[in-house]
């Protein structure tokens, strides 16, 4: 098959070649699909650098597509499915490729008429969106939310989603250019994203829940924005990976504020199991005008590294989606 691999580790997208490789063998517990696009995300970034602790030679955390076989008989061929995690990228190799074989547990079958490059900005951005608001965040109606890194794709379903669950939502984005937009997914307030939010908020002590897109560097800060209950999520690292300096969990978190963490690498897992998240019914929300979650833009195979270099750049405005000929 026809595979786009990492050929060494480095800053430059030229490591990114393409290459004829073995396709993967049907095995009990895994599902082949042909992969018909995939979404990029900053994970496969890192692990294209080398920074990530774990990484395959191909790449690609999630993609729809169809699928080949499956021994097990769990899923039937030529069914349209999406995948995400399962070590897809880490431990077994992508869906930069014609074809992938993540594990039975972390596929879900997605039928729609929506064309797919539209479905492949689904996966990896609604599942993990969705968990971290209505399960680790416990986001109810009514209930007033802060995303920070809302213009990220992630941060665009997050708003999405709570909105359409009748959540009043403020979001932050760094560049003011893009306040419209948030207000046209449905945020009441936009906010500019940057040190000290939680002094310059004036809903500082009264949040219900924070979605933290932004990572360590804004983690103490979004901690003294909820109210006393109120929960914080940690869950994506916009604004890099370096650790929160000198961090004493004694001296600087709050009390009484519920801290936790979500990475998707835990979907397939009991606790979070794929089939928890109704990504069928949110396909069918988007196919009715729902939600708006058209990818920001579309690539083809060949142009993965366009994709790359777009993603760096912080020029992405949205999900990136390559599409597999």
């Amino acid at each position: 098959m026809k595979a786009i691999v990492i050929s060494h580790f480095g800053p430059s997208v030229d490591n990114l070649v393409f290459r004829d490789i073995e396709a993967p063998e049907p095995t009990l517990g895994r599902v082949v699909i042909r992969v018909k696009a995939f979404g990029i995300n900053h994970a496969e970034m890192h692990m294209r650098k080398g920074e990530w602790a774990e990484s395959m030679p191909v790449s690609g955390i999630e993609c729809v597509g169809i699928v080949h076989a499956c021994p097990g008989g769990e899923f039937i061929v030529g069914a349209k499915v999406a995948a995400l995690m399962g070590g897809m990228g880490r431990t077994i190799n992508g869906s930069y490729a014609e074809f992938t074989n993540p594990p039975v547990g972390n596929v879900c079958v997605i039928e729609s008429d929506l064309p797919w490059e539209q479905l492949a900005a689904l996966p990896e951005t609604y599942a993990t969106a969705w968990t971290c608001l209505f399960r680790n965040l416990e986001v109810k109606a009514g209930q007033l939310v802060l995303v920070r890194g809302a213009t990220s794709s992630f941060g665009q379903a997050a708003v999405n989603l709570a909105v359409n669950a009748g959540a009043k939502v403020i979001g932050t984005t760094r560049n003011e250019a893009r306040f419209e937009k948030l207000k046209k997914l449905g945020a009441f307030r936009v906010e500019l994203e940057g040190p000290d939010l939680s002094k310059r908020l004036a809903e500082s002590g009264t949040v219900d829940a924070v979605l933290n897109l932004v990572g360590n560097s804004v983690l103490l800060d979004s901690m003294n924005i909820p109210r006393r209950g109120g929960r914080h999520c940690l869950a994506g690292f916009l604004g890099g990976l370096a650790p929160v300096p000198d961090f004493n969990p004694l001296a600087q978190l709050p009390s009484g504020v519920h801290f936790s963490f979500f990475g998707s690498f835990h979907f397939g897992t009991p606790e979070f199991p794929l089939s928890d998240v109704p990504l069928q019914s949110i396909a069918r929300d988007v196919a009715d005008g729902k939600f708006e979650a058209r990818p920001a833009r579309v690539f083809g195979f060949k142009d993965v590294r366009e994709a790359h270099k777009v993603m760096e750049a912080n020029e992405a405005n949205g999900k990136l989606v390559v599409v597999v000929d």
